[in-house]
């Protein structure tokens, strides 16, 4: 396995200053291995603690931490607590004297408009959109679909619906009609709340249209809420549909429902390998609390900072963002542009407008943005930041080394980051008190049961296998909403009592681990596996070569073969393909290298900057390629889809 040199140490006085650090004395542990142990040796003891820790708030207490009389796949947490995410996000900040008056959100438009909410604005907006949905007729239980940009009315309504005892369910912007009633049908919403339009690179993206086309497929729909973003011309259903303003009559307060800590508050639809996505039902006392744990102890989010992840509310990073921060009693960031326009540096530019601590982006990102080179980056003063946040696909190494070396100065942690949407956070991490390589997780985070698993479910170190966990944690899935047979087989069906991820990792002797891609893309060359990962790495390095993606595709020989699509700077030629065909094989070996390497526009990417090997591998192939509905660049598909039938 490759060994990476430390990038970043801290020193005793920055771990000490940690919430993680304090955390663990304040439960008598200095040296974060035995810590983390006990943490997972006694998951209900550790995440009694964590809550304390966090100083989440009950209208009555729980009786018992965990019960897992349904068994390890089925986990009962804070039996007979009741509480409300909303009262730990926003109501309990609103109203505390020295809180209040502090700025919950900053919000920037694509066109560069700007509003600021304190706790207590946000707290009267949302007590008045719960006074207008709950006389609209949305009631405690009810499913509402949130197909909206990332404006402050997406963030008012979330907690709004929350605040009711509804659960809402978020659908990623960029969703075209199919998509979005794809996920209304599974659920049987009640409600969808959308935007007549929003900005995207100085346009006007039509987004009731496709509403419409949507609402059109779901007989259980009694209400589509339009907000009013972009002024564009729309149709109005006058059976259906109900602006925004009409739920801002009664501007009241509005008693937060007490729920059990078991309601359900979110259902968030992942996109399936094949098939319909799996819809996630996430629960008022998991993913909340969850997420604010990862964010406030492990990434060190406090009062006084400021959160800012580049995503969509339809991705798990949105949610993460909001209760991440506001959980902490930090202010938040929200975005509805693109990082890049109208010039390159306009993430740079939010980082220095918003005193941003703690930014989270993807490795995709940074390879497009490292392409513009380092004077937009210069231009602005970073200085605010004290971590960088990474999720959403495996590290190069040397695009991790520009984000370091320029972004952070060589001093601000990149905190790699990897779970999942029915993990409600991170099963790995980069925690601040351990020293900190470019592309690895220098540990399990606290709670997390990791380990690395060969075929036989026996753990393995420095050996490629399956990332499993072995104990349940706070803000894991209660199950797929009406799939439990699908969720069991999905996750628990391989190894008895052990979650299986579908991530291929390598941990060391030293707890560091690594991850290789996801086991349903890894290769298998002439029995060798080989991480689509590794390859992209090689291909990176190379001047020339922007990003890359690796697939495998049949072999009559080997039984699997790799084969490379690349996006270039300057022009293709064929001594550069025969060079980059070279390198590989210097690299990997003649075995395993690449025969077939091809340059392409643009590799399919999700609207978080997510790579997408499926949708390379199914279009080359000609073959299904399942839920595609997630892409940003389906024209990427088309001109792989071409090569392929172009190579037979």
């Amino acid at each position: 396995m490759t060994t990476y040199e430390t990038a970043w140490t801290p020193s005793d006085e920055q771990v000490k200053d940690t919430r993680l650090f304090q955390f663990m004395k304040t439960v008598g542990y200095e040296d974060y291995e035995a810590f983390h142990k006990a943490s997972i040796t006694d998951v209900s003891w550790f995440w009694d603690e964590a809550l304390k820790e966090l100083e989440i708030e009950w209208y009555s207490p729980y009786k018992e931490t965990l019960d897992l009389s349904r068994g390890i796949a089925h986990p009962d947490w804070f039996i007979n607590g009741k509480t409300n995410v909303v009262h730990n996000a926003l109501d309990k900040w609103a109203l505390n004297e020295q809180q209040h008056s502090k700025t919950a959100v900053h919000w920037e438009g694509d066109d560069g408009e700007r509003i600021a909410y304190t706790y207590a604005d946000l707290y009267k907006e949302v007590n008045t959109i719960a006074n207008g949905l709950s006389e609209l007729g949305i009631e405690e239980g009810d499913i509402v679909t949130i197909y909206m940009p990332m404006i402050p009315e997406t963030l008012i309504a979330m907690l709004a619906l929350s605040k009711i005892g509804a659960v809402f369910s978020p659908a990623f912007s960029g969703y075209k009609a199919d998509a979005v009633a794809t996920r209304i049908q599974a659920s049987k919403a009640k409600a969808m709340i959308t935007a007549d339009g929003f900005y995207r690179r100085g346009h006007v993206i039509p987004m009731k249209d496709e509403a419409d086309l949507a609402a059109d497929q779901c007989p259980s729909l009694e209400h589509v809420i339009v907000v009013e973003r972009a002024d564009c011309e729309i149709d109005w259903n006058e059976y259906r549909d109900v602006p925004w303003s009409h739920l801002k009559k009664n501007v009241n307060d509005y008693k937060t429902k007490e729920m059990n800590a078991s309601d359900p508050y979110m259902l968030i639809y992942t996109s399936g390998t094949t098939g319909k996505p799996k819809g996630a039902v996430h629960t008022h006392s998991g993913f909340p609390f969850k997420s604010a744990f990862d964010a406030g102890i492990c990434m060190d989010v406090k009062q006084k900072d400021t959160l800012f992840w580049y995503t969509d509310m339809g991705w798990m990073m949105g949610p993460f963002l909001v209760y991440g921060g506001l959980i902490n009693g930090a202010s938040i960031v929200m975005f509805e542009g693109t990082p890049d326009f109208p010039e390159p540096d306009r993430l740079w530019e939010l980082v220095e407008r918003y005193q941003v601590t703690h930014l989270g982006i993807s490795p995709t990102l940074v390879r497009a943005m490292m392409k513009h080179g380092t004077d937009w980056l210069l231009k602005h003063n970073l200085s605010s930041l004290k971590l960088i946040g990474s999720t959403g696909e495996p590290w190069n190494p040397d695009p991790w080394k520009w984000l370091f070396d320029h972004a952070g100065n060589s001093q601000v942690p990149i905190f790699n980051y990897s779970g999942g949407t029915e993990i409600s956070g991170g099963i790995l991490g980069n925690i601040l008190i351990k020293p900190i390589q470019p592309v690895t997780f220098n540990a399990a985070l606290p709670g997390m049961d990791a380990c690395v698993y060969d075929e036989n479910g026996k753990p393995v170190t420095n050996q490629v296998g399956e990332l499993v966990l072995r104990k349940p944690w706070v803000g894991m899935t209660r199950g797929f909403y009406k799939e439990n047979e699908r969720y069991e087989q999905t996750y628990w069906s391989r190894f008895k009592d052990t979650w299986v991820h579908g991530d291929w990792a390598i941990v060391d002797e030293d707890g560091y681990f690594t991850i290789t891609g996801r086991s349903d893309d890894v290769l298998n060359v002439a029995g060798k596996r080989l991480g689509p990962a590794e390859v992209e790495s090689v291909l990176v390095e190379r001047q020339e070569v922007v990003e890359a993606g690796v697939i495998g595709i049949p072999h009559d020989v080997k039984g699997e073969e790799a084969v490379a699509f690349v996006v270039i700077r300057g022009q293709q030629s064929e001594d550069l393909i025969e060079s980059l065909q070279n390198h590989l094989v210097e690299k990997l070996g003649k075995a395993l290298a690449p025969k077939k390497v091809f340059v392409v526009d643009d590799l399919p990417k999700t609207r978080n900057a997510k790579v997408m090997r499926r949708a390379i591998r199914s279009a080359y192939l000609n073959k299904p390629s399942g839920d595609l509905s997630a892409l940003e660049n389906p024209e990427a598909v088309e001109q792989i889809r071409a090569l392929g039938a172009f190579v037979k």
